[in-house]
């Protein structure tokens, strides 16, 4: 028995404030030989059920309690100056009942009483006071605070009170924590306990682990709070003595109260709060009264199902596996789990909201399947549904749900909505203090030199969950560094101390908990941004039995749907995507390298793998999908390989060929290592699914016992034989052991197979619609980017490869969002092409021009829009600018918005300049406004009455013009930029496309890549989908940090500053043709960059590149000088499309022009693909003769004679190119 336990301790997850690692309280309290330890982090139960299980674990009590915050009058009272005061109060839970009642007090205070902390009230104590314990908390206790303030009737009163509600479960807290205010706090504290007869109770208000902590822990605060050790402001705790104390020091300390010792372990063993883990907890689901049970229910939509996908007549073997998933789902519970995925999804489609076609194991389900849960073939694709339920590992099955993230919310309300608001909310996840950061904000905090800090932090492998004791290990100039460096050491030692902490909350990108009773009955509840999430994570709600979903929000399904409808808008068109996915036009997308826009295969990489791949079937893009990560990478080659050359695929033994063929002998899926275990030793598929989960966490006792098994099978005590094993299958133990092998390495990084398949679908759609409507699909991903348009002049640039043609937004003709506008076709011709042909095979009416929406212009907002546009579609187009201005007049179109279109250009197509019209405009709308207001408003007007010419004159006399000149065109092109975020008209930048090109190492879409990169690798929070992230996890990087770098572009924005030791740098943002970078300048270069550096100065960068984990990366700048219209030093030839003839003619102009004053070097380019090809002389009049091959290469027209004139040899060249092509 503890003669002490701790009863307020402040964990990691009091965030960044509490130092105590979840893990080591238990281990510490065992040590110091305590029985028991509480867990009373401040206003949060974040860690509640870690902290139990690492308790449990250890054979130590846990205590689950909170250090809550007091309102100092009502929790909805919310006054500045009055109720941002609160008082600390400790609560433990005595029992489970104290649990509930702990729960939806700390759930209370985010929901109702959140002012600058989650705060009750006396009101909901009262209310939910059973079964806890209540302690008067440290110094900032309502009772100490009244004391302190020698308000010796208040604070009897307020101990009364509690003592009222909580009877004999009410302590005062005294301690012993070093502070001068405690000591005469105690004294106070005391006497009032010994005269009200409280019973007092003794505790230490634990913030770190032991007293060497403390140092580490003031670092922590001024990590939380922005500051630095060296500031006298700091937020700090007087003391070192906050630590986790053994019984004798605290039995020491107050020796004079050994009752308050005692209570502490009375306490403890009043506290017995049990969960109950892997058991299922379902919310209620109501099936039609029909039916007798949900299972009959399930059946009927599983029957119905079933026919509509394969037809009346099903063979055997989809028989046998639906009758068997029944049977398992049956067996094992989760009939309802069905009921409700199926009927949320079931909702969606009804309602036309795009749901994808599954992600995840449960793609693996037929039954999914047939109730269109989900909606890829598992049988024809090889998916296991064991992957996804195994009926010998009793675990909650998981189906991933993605929706179109526009309307993603539409689902969660519905899903609220039929199980109560109470019973629906988002889940939380952390993120933590990573390696490379917590190196930087420890280093901040010492005020070490942030260049020293930066490159102390670059020392840090660029690995995914690395840590600074593995990059110690593997970096040796590190190690060395930590070694010989004190300040280095001093550093690393502190940051290893905090590693690893969470940092931040925030709500997880797609988790969604269902439940039975009301969410807080199970678990508290956190507010972030006005969002209600759950304190705990996903995996542990998984662990209580809660039923957790993946609501995803695609941003690719609302692309497609937009897609869709525009294409039946603009064609009469309903598109269908072949069933079988095999259209050699989608596929040649990939093939060509053609990738923009498509969903997991934008990426440079993963475009070029597709390109040297030559994919033809959807095998090749789920392959493609779950190849392109670190560790799989290395199959690559043999994947292409084996493609290429059918039949000569290589496997350790013929008895894997019929698993591994369809990846041309490579290990590629999970659900490869469970058919091979399956297969050639003759384990259940049940089992299989546990070796490949022990082979991928690399348990490595699990795995020798299943080597074991595998090569020579496994007999019972009778002698009958479970599981026949390869030598008894006809497998030599030599290839088995390296089967084995094989598996083992590969399992660590094998992929589910069900989960690439799913996405490789919606890959497939998204090319399928730009390969037949590349209009209308990408101006739906431009769409999809509107209020957000970084990424699009990646995609303008896209477009204008494709020959689609960008339109400035417009008054007349512009919507809210972009949209196609096509030359319509007769409506009878198109109605005879739908009836003799396909629906997707009709000649649509051209490729289209895509409109720019009024919706993306800054400062309109869409209630504006929606105005113009209705009035529009209402009374007819817009005749001029003044009657635009009458017409919306009482709408919410104001001077901004107004102000906004005219420099968007929106009014180009009308008679004034743009110029004219900012000079007009005001004084228009205010002459239209005092009209109104003198009461003509409604009746006719005088400019109503006489002919059209005597309208004409009288317009011009109501409204007069400023009139000016149109704008440079530089400017013009400035405006618009600053409205629509993107060129549209031009670019200034356009000219000079080649000579930046020859010039630059990198672009903004080379830094959006890294940015991607550095975050998928740095991501601790487990927020993102794995599939989502495959196609950034890139193990050879293009760019590495410290690299050489060359940028230029336009400078849009210079912010100057001084540093400490006032020296003079700038940060610059500059925009390129696909977007922008950031660009740090020190004095050197700032200095030297002189007249140079200025806004909207067109420059060339020379410095290198900067990745950090914790921001965007950045080029750090050298030298900054003009961009001059200089002449490239390299010209380049793109001779894809030449034939052997054509390519043989530009050889002789070439070598004709190559001598001795060579000074332009000549590179050819196919396709990706960039040679260097000798060097020639070059001018002007040169430069024409080679601009002529391309101009008149395939035309029946004569060259110029003043060409023909410069040699004959020259001559000859074009009479034979002409010669061959007439």
């Amino acid at each position: 028995m503890s003669k002490f336990v701790h009863l307020h301790i402040h964990s990691e997850f009091s965030l960044l404030d509490g130092a105590n690692r979840i893990k080591d309280l238990p281990v510490r309290a065992k040590e110091l030989g305590m029985d028991s330890i509480a867990i009373t982090d401040h206003g949060v139960m974040f860690g509640a059920i870690d902290f139990y299980k690492a308790c449990k674990k250890e054979g130590v009590k846990p205590i689950i309690g909170c250090e809550v915050y007091v309102a100092p009058r009502s929790r909805l009272q919310k006054e500045p100056g009055i109720d941002n005061h609160y008082y600390h109060l400790i609560l433990l839970a005595k029992n489970n009942e104290g649990y509930k009642n702990l729960s939806k007090l700390v759930s209370l205070s985010f929901v109702d009483g959140y002012y600058y902390k989650p705060r009750i009230d006396r009101e909901i104590l009262e209310k939910y006071h059973e079964g806890i314990i209540c302690l008067s908390a440290c110094l900032a206790g309502e009772v100490n605070q009244a004391l302190l303030a020698n308000q010796t009737e208040k604070a009897e009163e307020i101990a009364l009170w509690h003592k009222k509600v909580f009877g004999d479960d009410y302590y005062i807290e005294i301690q012993n924590n070093g502070l001068r205010e405690q000591v005469l706090a105690n004294q106070k504290l005391v006497q009032l306990a010994r005269k009200l007869d409280i019973p007092l109770v003794a505790t230490n208000d634990a913030h770190y682990l032991k007293r060497e902590d403390a140092y580490n822990h003031e670092v922590l605060l001024c990590i939380q709070t922005g500051k630095r050790m060296s500031d006298e402001d700091r937020m700090k705790f007087d003391t070192d003595e906050l630590y986790v104390k053994s019984p004798e020091e605290m039995s020491e300390y107050f020796k004079a109260f050994p009752d308050a010792i005692e209570n502490t372990v009375k306490i403890a063993e009043q506290c017995n709060v049990e969960f109950e883990f892997g058991h299922t907890i379902l919310p209620n689901y109501d099936v039609p009264p029909e039916y007798p049970t949900h299972y009959d229910f399930l059946k009927e939509l599983c029957d119905k199902g079933l026919e509509k996908r394969y037809g009346k007549n099903l063979s055997e073997e989809i028989q046998k596996r639906a009758e068997y998933e029944l049977g398992i789902i049956k067996k094992m519970g989760y009939v309802d789990y069905y009921l409700i995925v199926w009927d949320f999804i079931h909702y969606a489609k009804t309602n036309g909201i795009p749901v994808g076609p599954g992600r995840g194991s449960g793609a693996g389900s037929i039954l999914a399947y047939a109730i269109e849960i989900t909606d890829i073939d598992p049988i024809k694709y090889g998916l296991l549904f064991e992957r996804f339920l195994n009926p010998e590992r009793i675990s909650m099955p998981d189906f991933d749900v993605d929706f179109s993230d526009e309307r993603r919310q539409e689902v969660i309300d519905y899903v609220a909505r039929k199980y109560g608001h109470d019973h629906v909310s988002q889940i939380i996840t952390f993120g933590t203090m990573a390696a490379k950061m917590v190196i930087r904000d420890v280093a901040r905090v010492l005020d070490y030199p942030y260049a020293e800090a930066d490159a102390l932090a670059k020392m840090i492998p660029n690995e995914i969950h690395i840590t600074i004791k593995k990059a110690l290990e593997q970096n040796k100039e590190l190690r060395d560094r930590y070694e010989t460096d004190e300040q280095t050491k001093k550093i690393l030692d502190i940051a290893m101390g905090l590693e690893g902490m969470p940092r931040q909350a925030s709500t997880h990108a797609c988790g969604v908990v269902i439940t039975k009773d009301s969410v807080d009955t199970y678990v508290p509840l956190y507010v972030r941004d006005g969002q209600i999430n759950t304190q705990y994570i996903m995996t542990t709600l998984e662990e209580l039995g809660l039923l957790k979903m993946d609501f995803l929000g695609l941003r690719n399904l609302t692309v497609i749907q937009n897609t869709i409808d525009m294409v039946k808008e603009n064609h009469g068109i309903d598109v269908e995507f072949d069933h079988d996915m095999s259209d050699p036009k989608v596929y040649k997308l990939w093939q060509d390298g053609n990738t923009s826009g498509i969903f997991q295969f934008e990426s440079q990489g993963m475009t070029n793998f597709m390109k040297e791949l030559k994919p033809d079937c959807l095998e090749d893009l789920i392959a493609g999908v779950s190849l392109y990560r670190p560790g799989p990478m290395d199959q690559i080659p043999r994947y292409i390989r084996g493609k290429q050359n059918p039949g000569h695929n290589e496997y350790t033994h013929q008895s894997l060929e019929p698993i591994l063929n369809v990846t041309y002998g490579c290990m590629v899926y999970q659900e490869q290592v469970m058919q091979i275990v399956r297969d050639l030793a003759g384990y259940s598929l049940g089992r299989a699914d546990l070796v490949r989960r022990a082979m991928g966490k690399k348990k490595l006792d699990v795995m020798a016992k299943e080597r074991e098994v595998f090569i020579h099978g496994q007999v019972d005590e009778d002698g009958n034989v479970v599981v026949p094993g390869c030598v008894r299958n006809g497998i030599d133990e030599v290839s088995a052991n390296k089967i084995f092998d094989e598996m083992a390495e590969f399992a660590k990084y094998a992929f589910n197979k069900s989960h690439a398949a799913c996405y490789a679908v919606v890959s497939y759609r998204t090319a399928y619609l730009k390969a037949y409507y590349p209009a209308e699909f990408m101006a739906a991903t431009l769409n999809s980017y509107l209020g957000n348009l970084d990424k699009a002049p990646q995609y303008i640039d896209e477009c204008k490869r494709l020959g689609i043609q960008i339109l400035k937004p417009d008054i007349n003709k512009s919507f809210e969002k972009f949209t196609v506008e096509v030359e319509k076709k007769d409506s009878m011709y198109v109605e005879s092409e739908i009836k003799s042909n396909s629906k997707n095979d009709i000649e649509t009416d051209g490729v289209g021009k895509i409109r720019f929406g009024l919706g993306a212009i800054k400062n309109v907002g869409t209630v504006p829009v929606e105005n113009i546009v209705a009035e529009r579609q209402e009374n007819g187009e817009y005749k001029n600018f003044t009657d635009f201005c009458e017409r919306i007049a009482d709408t919410q179109v104001n001077k901004k918005c107004v102000e906004s279109l005219i420099k968007a250009g929106v009014f180009d197509e009308f008679e004034q300049t743009r110029a004219t019209l900012l000079a007009s405009f005001e004084t228009i709308m205010d002459t239209i406004q005092s009209g109104k207001k003198k009461g003509f408003n409604g009746q006719v007007s005088m400019f109503d009455i006489g002919t059209e010419q005597e309208k004409e004159e009288m317009e011009k006399q109501k409204y007069q013009f400023n009139e000016h000149p149109e704008m440079p065109e530089k400017e013009l092109l400035s405006m618009e930029k600053e409205m629509l975020g993107i060129y549209i008209s031009g670019h200034p930048l356009e000219k000079l496309r080649e000579q930046i090109m020859h010039s630059t190492n990198i672009n903004s879409m080379d830094l959006v890549q890294i940015s991607e990169q550095n975050l998928t690798n740095n991501d601790n929070s487990a927020n993102g989908d794995e599939v989502a992230n495959v196609q950034v996890r890139n193990s050879k990087p293009k760019f590495v940090d410290g690299q050489k770098v060359k940028y230029a572009g336009i400078i849009t924005s210079i912010k100057k500053k001084y540093t400490k030791n006032n020296k003079i740098m700038a940060f610059i943002t500059i925009e390129d043709l696909y977007g922008t970078a950031e660009v740090l300048a020190f004095e050197n270069a700032v200095i030297g960059a002189g007249r140079s550096l200025v806004e909207e100065n067109i420059v060339l960068i020379d410095g290198r590149l900067s990745i950090r984990d914790d921001q965007e990366p950045t080029i750090i700048a050298n030298e900054i000088k003009d961009l001059g219209e200089e002449k490239p030093k390299v010209v380049t030839f793109d001779i894809t499309d030449f034939t052997e003839v054509q390519k043989e003619k530009l050889r002789c102009a070439i070598k004709y022009f190559s001598g001795d004053k060579n000074n332009m070097n000549v590179q050819v380019k196919i396709g990706d693909d960039i040679r260097p090809c000798g060097a020639i002389y070059y001018n002007d009049e040169i430069k024409k003769i080679f601009d002529g091959i391309w101009k008149w290469r395939g035309r029946k027209l004569r060259p110029p004679q003043k060409y023909l004139k410069i040699n004959l040899e020259i001559k000859n060249f074009y009479l034979m190119h002409l010669q061959n092509k007439v």
